[in-house]
């Protein structure tokens, strides 16, 4: 696993509502721990929700349960934000964010090249490979690193589960509570 992949959640997380139907963007991976973001769980909050000197309602995400008091962004900007970390080719991390409130402001920031997220998801060393020992995620290479930002995040889930296909065909139709089917 690398930074800019993404992991899906497979059917057997459930039970953790954190993580329950989830695709996370991973920003750093290393040895000692690793980063990344829920993309598909939008809030029912905008930016301008959560702060006043912004008048742009723009979506704000579930980014994950550790810090969920702190805003974090993902964009495809790079040196127009000082401060950016690169995650994969295009798309950053990160950075100034009075520089990201002045673009949002003048006009020259759309949704489709910024994410921002509450909290994010954590992982201590050698907890994410004991995950994926038990089967709890799969990597997706199918998302481009780029187009995730401009597809519809309440099918997310379910597309990446259809392009995986197999055995993974058949939970992409399951009800999101399987109680209730």
């Amino acid at each position: 696993m690398k930074k800019g992949d993404f992991l899906v959640a497979t059917p057997s997380i459930i039970g953790d509502y954190n993580f329950h139907r989830s695709c996370v963007l991973m920003v750093d991976v290393k040895e000692s721990g690793s980063i990344g973001f829920i993309v598909n769980k939008k809030l029912e909050y905008t930016l301008d929700d959560l702060m006043e000197n912004i008048s742009t309602p723009f979506p704000v995400f579930y980014g994950g349960p550790v810090e969920q008091d702190n805003l974090f962004f993902t964009h495809i900007l790079g040196d127009l934000v000082p401060n950016s970390i690169q995650i994969d080719n295009d798309l950053f991390w990160s950075g100034d964010l009075a520089s990201v409130l002045d673009l949002i402001e003048s006009g020259k920031l759309g949704q489709n090249q910024i994410r921002f997220f509450l909290g994010y998801s954590g992982w201590s060393k050698g907890q994410l490979k004991s995950e994926f020992e038990d089967k709890s995620w799969v990597i997706s290479d199918i998302i481009k690193s780029n187009d995730w930002m401009e597809k519809n995040t309440e099918e997310f889930w379910k597309n990446e589960m259809r392009a995986l296909g197999g055995r993974y065909l058949l939970w992409s139709n399951a009800p999101n509570n399987p109680i209730s089917n």
